[in-house]
């Protein structure tokens, strides 16, 4: 039994609001996924506040028409789609996606819209290749950490070289 009008607009109303909120949006070739893959695809995400919603591509192009920002995934939206709409860790998102198509060989990314700008699968790949948002942040951490390190060894020399100074000064004048 197909859906009805009302689901429909639901539906669409369900995409628009994941849209908004979303940073980047993945489209997927779901064909041979069973449920078990799916739901274990959806589970990987979750973790990096990535959900996977399966809607027709009328759906989608309904969600996206009069969003600039997602106006380019028109040409995307073709066959059998899975959309993954990520907010927050893209990274991470990337990363368990192509972990995932990596086990089950059977899932491959179509392409993908960060920023209002089309994704190649290069450009994902590097994506997927940076540290996480919790690595970097214990990198610049540790640099400002280095730094202050740094200055207060800087600082308390002034005193202790004065000192030494005067030490030699005064061992050399009373010779």
């Amino acid at each position: 039994m197909g859906r009805t009008l009302e689901s429909k607009k639901q539906i669409v109303e369900v995409l628009k609001g994941l849209l908004d909120e979303a940073e980047m949006a993945l489209v997927l070739d779901y064909k041979g996924l069973s449920i078990k893959e799916m739901s274990d695809l959806r589970n990987r995400l979750q973790a990096s506040n990535g959900v996977c919603k399966v809607a027709k591509n009328t759906l989608m192009r309904q969600a996206i028409d009069g969003k600039d920002a997602w106006a380019d995934l028109g040409p995307l939206l073709t066959g059998t789609n899975a959309f993954v709409l990520i907010k927050g860790d893209v990274g991470g998102a990337v990363k368990a996606i192509q972990a995932f198509q990596k086990e089950t060989q059977k899932s491959e990314t179509k392409g993908g819209l960060y920023e209002g700008n089309l994704l190649s699968q290069d450009e994902l790949k590097a994506i997927a290749s940076l540290p996480s948002k919790e690595v970097l942040i214990a990198q610049i951490a540790g640099a400002v950490n280095a730094i202050a390190t740094k200055v207060a060894v800087g600082i308390n020399e002034v005193p202790s070289g004065l000192a030494r100074s005067l030490k030699q000064h005064s061992e050399s004048g009373e010779s």
